[in-house]
């Protein structure tokens, strides 16, 4: 590991500790194998003057919910030290009352939550202090042998700490260990199966001390586990690949486990060589459910993984019947049982699975995923992956902080989890269905000749278009549950005895055959969808035909049938398909500025006035039609199908 810190960089910063203490995180942030999605603390020491112009001895720590990466100055949180040093020397202080108390010893009330870690922040006697989850170190005391191996790095330069839970407990347990100490004898601490803490009276000293820590521990664990693996090759053996997995399965996991959650997850699989290979390991079940990286990773990832060894159902049902136990041999009796389901799924010759409420969550879970995989080999391969004990997660996984950092996120949107696919979707009604989906939770694929946000180009009127954008969607986020399907044309007026043929066939092929072809491909995998539903955008035409729009009247009228048929076929199934039937939606494509004028002429009306004929005298807008689409993908119409809603604002000839 190569130190990043830069003298131009850094020149800056070096009159401000704060700046320069943002500067050296987001150097440790950087590197993922040293910290990953809000792991890991930093903390500079300093002397501030208060509301009151009273000079102030601070701790400026990492606030809960900060991400090392991207870390800001207000992101640390200004806790007076007095109070930290006294709270150490209180022999039994709750979680509760340590966080009331580390708040109450705040400057600004507004700043965030200070890292539970504020206090043995403290009373480490220097300046800078940098706390990681290094994989490397953590992988090494993740073995049998792990606490003789970090003596043999180290030597004698080094603290070494049992594994403590985080906290009060362990700044309590370092406290004893260092009342009389001599600190200048160190260069760092070693918290076994948690991480490295290094610190010095110079952000530079303590960020590159910890460089060079971390750069010994990997050096040892690279040539420890290559010299392993090569002698035992049970660990890297590879079963007998069976066929890959295939996208319907990656569907029918995804809703097992949405099932046993009780809400729409994104399932992100990992089908890459290294994911694919750690699938097959002979060893594979043993090995990936003996507990986690580091315990701070069983919020994000659960204990263990769901092994899909014989059916896809009965070993996620298994699983949470597993769970459960877990759960009940450890709760004291008054905590609630977090949701039965797996976060991540190993694959066996088809890679690794991860599952999340959003995309987001998902891909924070694969990232972890992809250092404790590799650190799972390495540590099997230098003697046995052997991390923390199933009772020290459990306390980690039902910690009161912890779960409150879970539950202070914003409340979930009415779709979030869902996956939708909008034909259509680069302008007018279907762009306002991907935006408004989107900001309702849901992880969107849009499809259109045309390029527009969130849209893929696809040709609706080929099979083989079609097939890869169902395809690509469910790779993408792991299911299908939401069909809009909006995609059409509103061909040139024409009444019948003059009707060219090729706009006939055109209207015939986009504004109602698509469909089929789009819904024929989809029902697969929105058989195993969640809540799974198609909306059919078509037209008031359908009770309403005009003359001279024959094309577009029988389109739609046939695409409604067909919308029909396919409610009473799909409904075995669980499969809802509604129909919309909007009107004069004049903010899209069709209606341009001339158009306008001259309807509106023809009936004598302003512009404005030719807006709002209807009987509500309001003008319909894609957003509006959007607007009815998600609520009718919601729970709102969990029980219907084979409706036919009209958006028009009251028409007469339809009413």
């Amino acid at each position: 590991m190569k130190s990043l810190w830069n003298d131009k960089e850094a020149k800056v910063f070096l009159q401000d500790p704060l700046a320069l203490r943002v500067y050296t995180s987001r150097l440790l942030g950087r590197d993922m194998s040293l910290v990953m999605h809000g792991g890991g603390n930093t903390s500079v020491k300093a002397q501030i003057k208060d509301f009151f112009g009273l000079q102030q001895e601070v701790l400026y720590i990492k606030g809960s919910g900060w991400d090392l990466a991207t870390i800001e100055a207000k992101g640390f949180a200004a806790v007076k030290m007095d109070a930290l040093l006294r709270m150490v020397r209180v022999k039994n202080l709750s979680d509760t009352d340590m966080v009331r108390e580390q708040r109450a010893a705040m400057l600004d009330p507004n700043a965030p939550n200070p890292s539970v870690e504020a206090i043995l922040h403290a009373i480490i006697p220097y300046k800078y202090v940098d706390h990681s989850h290094t994989d490397a170190v953590v992988t090494i005391t993740n073995t049998p042998d792990g606490r003789k191996r970090i003596e043999e790095i180290y030597g004698e330069r080094i603290l070494i700490v049992p594994y403590v839970m985080p906290g009060f407990l362990l700044a309590r347990k370092v406290y004893e260990m260092t009342k009389l100490m001599d600190w200048s004898q160190y260069d760092g601490i070693v918290l076994l199966n948690h991480g490295l803490f290094t610190f010095a009276d110079t952000a530079q000293e303590s960020y590159e001390n910890h460089i060079k820590l971390v750069t010994k521990a990997e050096e040892h664990l690279n040539g420890s586990s290559k010299r392993s693996l090569m002698s035992k090759s049970i660990v890297m053996a590879r079963s007998a690949f069976r066929p890959k997995g295939n996208l319907l399965e990656l569907a029918q996991l995804r809703q097992a486990v949405s099932s046993i959650q009780g809400d729409a997850v994104v399932a992100l699989w990992k089908d890459d060589k290294h994911s694919v290979a750690f699938s097959c390991l002979t060893k594979v079940k043993s090995m990936a459910t003996r507990g986690t990286l580091t315990p701070d990773h069983v919020i994000r990832t659960k204990p263990k993984p769901v092994i899909i060894d014989k059916s896809i159902d009965a070993d996620v049902s298994a699983y949470a019947k597993t769970y459960k136990k877990y759960f009940e041999r450890y709760t004291d009796g008054n905590l609630k049982c977090l949701d039965l389901a797996p976060r991540w799924a190993v694959w066996p010759g088809a890679g690794v699975v991860s599952f999340g409420r959003s995309l987001g969550e998902a891909k924070i879970i694969s990232d972890i995923l992809d250092h404790t995989m590799e650190a799972i080999q390495k540590a099997e391969a230098m003697g046995g992956w052997k991390p923390v004990n199933e009772k020290d997660l459990f306390d980690v996984e039902y910690w009161d902080l912890e779960q409150a950092k879970l539950s202070k996120g914003p409340k979930p949107k009415g779709l979030i989890g869902k996956v939708a696919l909008v034909s259509g979707a680069a302008s007018g009604i279907g762009r306002a269905c991907v935006e408004r989906l989107i900001a309702n939770g849901a992880n969107v694929l849009g499809l259109d000749i045309k390029d527009g946000p969130h849209v893929m180009r696809c040709d609706v009127t080929k099979e083989s278009d079609i097939k890869n954008a169902i395809e690509s969607i469910v790779r993408r986020f792991g299911g299908l549950d939401i069909v809009i399907s909006n995609a059409g044309i509103f061909p040139p007026s024409m009444n019948l005895d003059a009707m060219d043929p090729a706009s006939w066939e055109k209207s015939m092929q986009l504004n109602l055959t698509s469909h089929q072809r789009l819904m024929k491909a989809a029902i697969p995998y929105l058989s195993y969808g969640i809540d799974p539903t198609i909306i059919i955008i078509a037209s008031k035409n359908v009770p309403a035909p005009g003359p001279g729009a024959g094309a577009y009247s029988v389109a739609k009228a046939g695409l409604t049938q067909l919308g029909r048929v396919a409610a009473l076929e799909l409904g075995a199934k669980g499969i809802r398909v509604n129909m919309i039937h909007p009107n004069q939606v004049f903010d899209t494509a069709i209606w341009t500025k001339e158009v306008l004028e001259k309807r509106a002429h023809h009936y004598g009306l302003s512009v404005e006035e030719y807006k709002t004929n209807n009987i509500l005298h309001t003008e319909i807008t894609s957003k509006d039609v959007a607007d009815l689409v998600c609520t009718m993908a919601g729970k709102t119409f969990l029980k219907t199908t084979g409706a036919q809603i009209p958006i028009d604002g009251g028409n007469e000839r339809v009413i």
